[in-house]
């Protein structure tokens, strides 16, 4: 058997394979660009919820801040009556402003300029921390004082606080409002693109109409590119209407028991025609851009 395997068996040259062309001397000095990218990513992870977590702290430092200006202006009020302290408070809901308003009418005579006073910083921060309330202090305003002067104040102050959130959006609130919302913002950076060029009617008509929330239109301004001043000016003007079924309202304070029995139809035909007539300087120019083309 041995003979036999002898005979039949052939060396078989087998050539030797050259070894792979290393392109590294060292492994420690191959690349880790997996490496380096998870690590990235981990590091901009951590930076965005450092950030996140900085804007939220300034945030509740300016809202302390404002709340202790509240303080203030509660404690320079005259002395209040023991039956007058309790309705002292925000309103959250009609009972609430008719006892706010019964309490505040007794101090009104005597008492004007604070009583104004405490009613705008009131307003203003309500707006500028988009705080449900404003509407009840829209009908105060009408219970409390003259039409014009409510009217006027309800414009300003709400121009003011509206103009004060976006300040504060545009300060800690972008990468927030980019990071929680951003679908939103994205859909309206399209429609105020394209209404880039009439962007104090929009305003305007925005506020006119319920089609987008006041708090909404605050916050997000600043980060798709509104400038301030048609914003600020889109503002007063756009409250007005609505404000003025409210303060209207508000005259007969007493006989309210819902927020839905304030809008009258004469409120709603005002809204109706002030929404028509804001974007009656839109569609001129547009008609007069189109003759000149």
């Amino acid at each position: 058997m041995s003979r036999h395997s002898d005979k039949h068996f052939s060396p078989v040259n087998v050539k030797s394979r050259k070894p792979l062309l290393q392109k590294y001397d060292n492994l420690e000095k191959m690349p880790v660009k997996t490496t380096i990218t998870m690590r990235d990513s981990k590091e901009e992870v951590d930076g965005q919820s450092s950030s996140n977590r900085g804007s939220f702290i300034i945030l509740g430092v300016i809202f302390i801040a404002s709340l202790a200006a509240m303080m203030f202006v509660y404690t320079s009020f005259p002395e209040l009556r023991p039956e007058d302290k309790a309705s002292i408070k925000l309103p959250r809901n009609m009972d609430d402003a008719k006892g706010l308003g019964r309490a505040l009418s007794k101090y009104t005579d005597d008492y004007f300029t604070q009583v104004v006073l405490g009613f705008i910083v009131t307003y203003i921060f309500l707006q500028t921390f988009a705080i449900p309330g404003s509407i009840f202090g829209s009908i105060l305003s009408g219970f409390l004082f003259p039409f014009p002067l409510a009217l006027f104040l309800v414009c300003l102050c709400s121009s003011v606080g509206a103009s004060f959130c976006y300040l504060l959006s545009h300060l800690v609130g972008t990468k927030l409002v980019k990071h929680y919302i951003p679908e939103r913002v994205e859909k309206w950076r399209s429609q105020v693109s394209h209404h880039k060029d009439d962007i104090l009617s929009y305003i305007i008509f925005l506020r006119i109409t319920p089609f987008l929330p006041n708090w909404f239109i605050n916050i997000t301004s600043p980060v798709i590119g509104v400038p301030l001043f048609p914003f600020f000016l889109g503002t007063f003007i756009g409250v007005a209407p609505p404000s003025f079924g409210f303060i209207s309202a508000g005259v007969e304070l007493y006989v309210l028991t819902t927020t839905g029995d304030i809008m009258s139809l004469k409120s709603i035909m005002i809204v109706v025609i002030s929404a028509i007539l804001s974007l009656l300087p839109v569609i001129f120019r547009r008609q007069l851009k189109s003759k000149l083309e």
